[in-house]
């Protein structure tokens, strides 16, 4: 495949694994991006210093290229940013925040900055910003996601109207099927998260991947809009959020009940009882961990598969 991301990458296929916190350190990232896609480091999770371990042991781990992935509402933002500049990173994905504070201060290191959005309003500020290429991530997402609650299915062709840079789908994305149907709507590549927690990579602890494996249709819920809207799945800790919600909780009140580090302990400690489990719609569907590499080569050839039975189809 050669198209217009995986051009801008340098990559084989225009596949990128998301940057998840909790579950996308060096490991996952590397081996995406062995396998000819591009792997992405989750930096929203990690301190200074171990963004730089990360970051260091995925160039041992890989000559590939590789990104890191900063969620620009967490804390020590500009420490983080210091250190991917210090390493030579090539590839930086920023997300929850405004693309035209830190842009311009990385494109003049010669890095690739691509923004995630979750509308067309953002999509056309993070062109003006100057960034390379566009993350237009769908209502369908585990991690952070927009108010409008806009579908991948709507949402790409209007990104892609509206835009002249590259646009990568995410949100319900998890096999070469969708990966098809994204690109036949006008994306020049995808995003996907979800599938790669189920890899033997993911730093994800295994009862969350166990979690995921059990959950059915309609496990997930967009939730906590009023602080940061992220889709969770069903717990006791999701059913507290929700039955606040229904009553009508403000802001302060949602955010006493997540308290801090919540998302570590559900994701990263195990803990599916309390814990926040952040995943996408498309988590039903899944039913097996496998390596990285092998996760990329099937969404790869199903792909082929599918987009060689659209080609045969006569009208």
């Amino acid at each position: 495949m050669s198209n217009k991301v995986c051009k801008l990458f340098g990559i084989q296929y225009p596949l990128i694994q998301a940057g998840m916190i909790w579950c996308s350190g060096w490991r996952l990232a590397s081996a995406v991006s062995n396998a000819g896609g591009l792997g992405i480091i989750g930096a929203g999770s990690m301190y200074p210093d171990v963004l730089r371990e990360h970051i260091q042991k995925c160039k041992q781990a890989t000559s590939f290229p590789f990104a890191v992935n900063i969620p620009m509402l967490y804390p020590n933002v500009d420490l983080l940013l210091q250190i991917i500049l210090e390493e030579k990173v090539p590839i930086v994905f920023t997300s929850a925040g405004n693309p035209a504070t830190h842009t311009a201060n990385l494109k003049a290191a010669g890095v690739v900055v691509v923004h995630v959005v979750s509308n067309v309003k953002f999509a056309l500020k993070a062109q003006e910003a100057g960034v390379d290429a566009i993350v237009a991530e769908g209502f369908e997402a585990g991690g952070h996601n927009g108010r409008e609650e806009t579908t991948t299915l709507c949402l790409i062709p209007a990104v892609k109207k509206a835009v002249s840079i590259p646009v990568i789908a995410a949100g319900g994305i998890g096999s070469g099927a969708t990966m098809l149907a994204a690109m036949a709507l006008g994306a020049d590549g995808v995003q996907i998260g979800s599938r790669f927690i189920l890899s033997e990579e993911s730093s994800a602890h295994s009862n969350f991947k166990n979690q995921i494996l059990t959950a059915k249709e309609g496990d997930t819920k967009l939730s906590l809009k009023k602080i940061t809207p992220v889709r969770l799945l069903k717990n006791n800790f999701a059913e507290s959020v929700w039955a606040a919600e229904a009553a009508g909780a403000d802001a302060a009140a949602l955010t006493e009940l997540l308290g801090r580090a919540r998302a570590k302990k559900g994701m990263f400690e195990g803990d599916i009882i309390e814990g926040e489990l952040e995943v996408g719609q498309v988590a039903g569907q899944f039913d097996r961990i496998m390596p990285a590499a092998a996760i990329v080569a099937e969404i790869i050839t199903e792909f082929k598969k599918e987009q060689a039975a659209l080609n045969a189809i006569n009208f």
